[in-house]
């Protein structure tokens, strides 16, 4: 980076002598754009850089509902992973951050929701008896608020989730619009995991996924990696 004036250097003289040119104020040369040219490159830089890592590698959010008590409150922030998604599939247990259907905001703002991965593609999902069912098997969900039960509008409810969607549901199931009323959502639709929480400092760290076994009978299903 050039400097924003620039000067010629005089030749060192012994002691006693005269320099070998006198000094004159000619001699300096002076470029005050050349300071706002400098000024203007690393803004649009640093603009640029700040634009590729938001859409392609991370993206800070704040949550703004309760349906993730108590493992995310109200004006807590979270990071948003969008690159490892791109080579690492969403597993159960993930948190992510996603685009609402389009039918369910009806036209309003379309404010990305955040949820729980619950169920996988090719997995049959069942609430009933206030618990969620994975190819007949129970899941064990020790982060759910209070340990409240999980209820649907209609049971017992039975979802078969497609190829190329997932199911999500939020950790605090009364306080929480999901898969439940909209259904599984595209996988398309995911902006990232939600892998950190920074504010406030206080809170910071990773966020962790649980760990579930695979169902019975579902080679494909494979436990969620654990986060220290």
């Amino acid at each position: 980076m050039q400097l924003c004036a620039r000067a010629h250097p005089l030749r060192a003289s012994r002691a006693g002598e005269r320099p070998p040119y006198p000094y004159t104020a000619g001699l300096v040369t002076r470029r005050p754009l050349g300071c706002l040219f400098e000024i203007v490159e690393t803004l649009v830089l640093t603009l640029i850089i700040f634009f590729v890592i938001q859409t392609f590698v991370a993206q800070p959010y704040r949550v703004e509902q309760q349906s993730m008590e108590r493992t995310l409150e109200p004006d807590q922030y979270v990071l948003v992973d969008k690159l490892t998604p791109r080579f690492d599939d969403y597993s159960r247990g993930d948190i992510v951050v996603f685009e609402p259907p389009e039918a369910w905001v009806e036209g309003g703002p379309r404010t990305p929701f955040i949820k729980r991965v619950i169920g996988l593609a090719g997995e049959t999902l069942e609430i009933h008896d206030g618990a969620v069912f994975i190819d007949g098997v129970e899941l064990d969900e020790p982060y759910l608020f209070d340990l409240q039960p999980t209820t649907a509008s209609d049971e017992p409810a039975r979802w078969v989730i497609p190829e190329g969607q997932i199911f999500v549901m939020g950790d605090h199931r009364a306080a929480s619009a999901d898969s439940r009323a909209f259904g599984p959502i595209a996988r398309e639709t995911v902006i990232g995991r939600a892998w950190l929480r920074y504010w406030p400092i206080s809170e910071l760290g990773i966020l962790p996924t649980p760990v579930y076994p695979a169902p019975p009978g579902n080679g494909d299903a494979r436990p969620s990696p654990a986060v220290p």
